[in-house]
């Protein structure tokens, strides 16, 4: 079939709850992805944070391609060794001392929620506690991450959702501590805000947070869904701030392409929260799963790909300041890492539309973010690439 018959085809048999761009991907190497006519893009969006090694990576493909001849489920009554292996390297990584695996980010979420509020029961003897949560986060789409997203755009029409969730502004410690009451069972937060516009916690604000959840017996939950994996230039973005969480949910580039997510706790934690029965995922964890993330995390180390990004992300970083400094719709670049938007007042997905024109792949944020989440691999001639496609595009606009 050609592209058109593709698309018809998409838009007759899926529920349309995606606007999608009039592009069929079909197969991609390195840093780049190919359509079905053979067109080339470089891709600075990595399936949204996700495909952190790139495309045909042979030891991962491997991995996967073994684990498919081996064994593919046996449901959590049984002990499989691919999860176990994971399990190993995801702890000592992230320094926490239990692991969850599920199948998205937003079932992360979802355990972390629960863990959260059981913590409080076990610690309290009653449930109707509380989580504080941050205006213009975004923690996924099911009705409990839903309930702490500080979006109502994405609320309102799924209303009434889970009760107790007050939001503060994101880095407003003052607003944070309004909010605190004898109710109160979690902060949840995200490192890095990713489709709230790009915007990294303050340092002083995460401590005071991490501060305040140690005085009153509080958790502090830290969604590194999209800004962990080594994104920013280390495993996961709260390792930057000294500030360990006792949750922690991530996903995305934990299975580069694999659904699978995870959330983690502390000992501490973990001893009086989530207990047999509580809990449960018929596919999260299984084998199959379990080898994509022992391959990811251990390319990750053996490469030092959070190396890597601290390496090439103050070149992308001043590459994009020079195009703020050069456009005057361009308003600003923040970011950490390989996790950067820039704040632009031409329309946005106008721009990302444009871009796939010229052959690159960019995505946005919020209503006014053009974001760049490349692979993790890529290097400086992918970044020259990235800005001479991305000022034709600009160029044409400022026009």
């Amino acid at each position: 079939m050609n592209k058109e018959n593709y698309i018809t085809s998409a838009e007759e048999n899926l529920l349309h709850t995606y606007n999608r761009f009039s592009l069929v991907l079909d197969h991609g190497k390195g840093v780049y992805l190919y359509d079905t006519d053979g067109k080339e893009y470089l891709d600075f969006a990595a399936g949204i944070a996700v495909q952190a090694l790139g495309y045909g990576n042979e030891e991962y493909n491997q991995a996967l391609k073994n684990q498919v001849d081996r064994l593919l489920h046996t449901s959590n009554l049984y002990y499989n060794v691919p999860v176990i292996r994971a399990a190993e390297r995801l702890a000592a990584v992230s320094g926490m001392e239990r692991v969850f695996f599920t199948n998205s980010g937003t079932e992360a979420i979802e355990g972390a929620i629960k863990a959260a509020k059981k913590y409080a029961y076990t610690r309290d003897g009653h449930a109707g506690h509380e989580i504080i949560a941050m205006n213009h986060s975004f923690h996924g789409r099911s009705l409990g991450a839903l309930a702490v997203t500080g979006n109502p755009h994405y609320q309102e029409p799924f209303a009434p959702l889970m009760p107790g969730v007050r939001f503060a502004d994101f880095n407003d410690i003052d607003g944070v501590k309004s909010l605190m009451n004898d109710k109160t069972c979690a902060i949840i937060l995200e490192t890095v805000q990713g489709e709230g516009g790009i915007y990294p916690a303050d340092a002083a604000f995460l401590k005071e947070v991490r501060a305040l959840c140690d005085e009153h017996d509080v958790l502090l939950i830290l969604d590194e869904i999209q800004c962990g994996m080594g994104r920013t230039g280390e495993m996961f973005a709260w390792q930057h701030y000294g500030v360990k969480p006792d949750i922690m949910a991530c996903a995305k580039a934990l299975g580069c392409g694999v659904p699978v997510g995870a959330f983690l706790l502390t000992e501490r934690v973990a001893k009086t929260s989530l207990a047999p029965g509580d809990h449960g995922t018929t596919y999260g964890g299984n084998p199959f799963a379990g080898a994509a993330v022992d391959a990811v995390l251990g390319i990750m180390e053996r490469e030092d790909i959070p190396g890597h990004v601290r390496e090439i992300a103050p070149y992308l970083e001043e590459t994009l300041d020079t195009m703020v400094e050069t456009y005057a719709f361009l308003k600003e670049r923040r970011g950490l890492g390989l996790m950067q938007g820039i704040v632009c007042e031409k329309p946005v997905g106008a721009v990302a539309a444009e871009a796939l024109k010229q052959g690159l792949i960019v995505i946005t944020a919020g209503s006014d973010v053009i974001r760049l989440v490349p692979p993790l691999i890529i290097e400086k001639k992918h970044v020259d690439e990235m800005a001479e496609k991305l000022h034709a595009v600009l160029k044409n606009m400022a026009e």
